[in-house]
């Protein structure tokens, strides 16, 4: 059976990328994404972006808000850089509005994209570390 739990490390990792690359991301509210990682879970993929529909936002009385969806088993093998890539990855699917949809592949998110973003960021990290 799938268990899922909150991973306030991985969410530390949300809010470094979006500051580091707070040009890219500065429409990206960090308090209303969270991360939550699932264990048991069958899936091939290293992790998944949600929303909440926009019906559901009325009702409750919500702004929009994301969840990227950590698979433990598949994310937990790969290196740091590669991990901080799916972040990357992940994020380059909320729209600029920060609206409550979700952006598909394509022209704003693709591996070129994201491996340009990953080299931005260890270059800025390391610019910082002088």
């Amino acid at each position: 059976m799938r268990e899922y739990s909150f991973d306030p490390e991985l969410e530390s990792l949300v809010g470094d990328v979006v500051h580091t690359l707070g040009d890219y991301f500065s429409y990206i509210d960090v308090e209303r994404v969270r991360v939550v990682v699932c264990r048991n879970c069958r899936s091939r993929a290293l992790a998944r972006i949600h929303y909440l529909p926009t019906v559901w936002r009325f009702v409750l009385g919500l702004k929009p808000m994301y969840v990227i969806e950590i698979i433990e088993g598949n994310f937990n093998s790969l290196t740091y850089e590669e991990r901080v890539g799916v972040v990357i990855h992940e994020l380059l699917h909320i729209p600029k509005g920060f609206s409550g949809g979700l952006r598909p592949h394509g022209r704003y998110v693709s591996s070129y994209v994201v491996e340009r973003l990953l080299k931005e960021y260890f270059r800025r990290k390391s610019a910082s570390k002088r």
